[in-house]
């Protein structure tokens, strides 16, 4: 199970109220809801292995070079460019949750230069024993479906976790629209076309999903509908030929930027992502239950664990 760590606790942030205290009053509804959540998870899902995916770069510099307003918009006014706005009550919430998954001896993971997103495609690609399920509220993840040489699956928590969508190639295929053989690779080039405001990706004027997904299938992949725009026969529409035309330099530069990487330089924790039969750090985590209150969400997570 490899968790997109980002993505999970700013879900459990906003889906929690900040009333909810430390015993000094500081706010931990992001830490208890990411705690509950990977208990939720794991009891449902009975994995073998869990990895939480870290961002250690959210706007990498090898996807702004490319397309400068790759998430532009997320910086805060006035910033450096470095940082993504997060509420101040979340911040040190991060802190607070890394520390309780050290204490947990849960295996974390993140790469230099890289989003979760690569962490996440790089360990999925890799992957040739164990079937995986990818959870995460970022559908932009779903391009890594696959059924070989293992069954990767998204599990998308995108409208919360009871209601989660379980998606592998057949149901994104389904869902959107898309080719079965390349249902993954599909998607991404799906993305690429119709663009995403929330990333700071245009797209090409006029296509949508609908219609990026009729282009597609009609044409067999991205490259071969570009082939088909460029030919002074073109079968397509006079307004789409021209569209396709005009973004041949933003389509181009989009395929590395929305593509999630399989090759990321990937740093370990801890170097086992077994699931933990103990905590790594009882003492700590102790120490960090009586400090947070967080004595609940804790013990949910020992249940799921099967630790004594």
């Amino acid at each position: 199970m490899l968790l997109d760590g980002a993505s999970l606790w700013f879900r459990s942030f906003y889906a929690l109220p900040e009333k909810m205290t430390a015993p000094d009053g500081r706010p931990v509804n992001a830490l208890r809801g990411f705690l509950d959540t990977i208990a939720a998870l794991v009891t449902t899902h009975r994995p073998t292995r869990l990895v939480v995916c870290l961002d250690l770069d959210w706007r990498p510099a090898f996807r702004t070079e490319l397309i400068p307003s790759y998430k532009a918009h997320r910086v805060a006014e006035g910033g450096d460019g470095v940082a993504e706005e997060v509420p101040a009550t979340l911040t040190p919430q991060v802190d607070m949750i890394l520390e309780a998954l050290r204490c947990a001896g849960i295996e974390t993971a993140g790469a230099p230069g890289c989003e979760a997103d690569d962490v996440l495609g790089t360990l999925a690609f890799d992957e040739e024993v164990d079937d995986v399920l990818v959870v995460s509220g970022d559908r932009d993840l779903l391009q890594v479906v696959a059924d070989d040489p293992v069954a990767v699956r998204v599990l998308y928590v995108g409208r919360g976790l009871a209601r989660a969508e379980l998606m592998g190639p057949a149901e994104v295929a389904e869902k959107y629209s898309l080719p079965l053989p390349r249902a993954g690779a599909a998607y991404a080039e799906m993305a690429i076309l119709r663009g995403d405001p929330s990333d700071g990706l245009p797209g090409v004027k006029g296509i949508g999903d609908k219609t990026a997904a009729k282009l597609l299938t009609a044409h067999g992949d991205l490259t071969g509908l570009e082939d088909a725009a460029r030919r002074d026969d073109s079968p397509l529409t006079p307004r789409i030929t021209a569209a396709l035309r005009e973004s041949a330099e933003y389509l181009q530069a989009a395929r590395t930027v929305v593509a999630v990487r399989t090759d990321a330089p990937i740093r370990f924790s801890r170097h086992d992502d077994t699931l933990p039969t103990r905590p790594d750090d009882a003492a700590g985590l102790a120490a960090l239950v009586a400090e947070l209150g967080v004595d609940a969400g804790v013990a949910r997570l020992a249940t799921a664990f099967g630790w004594e």
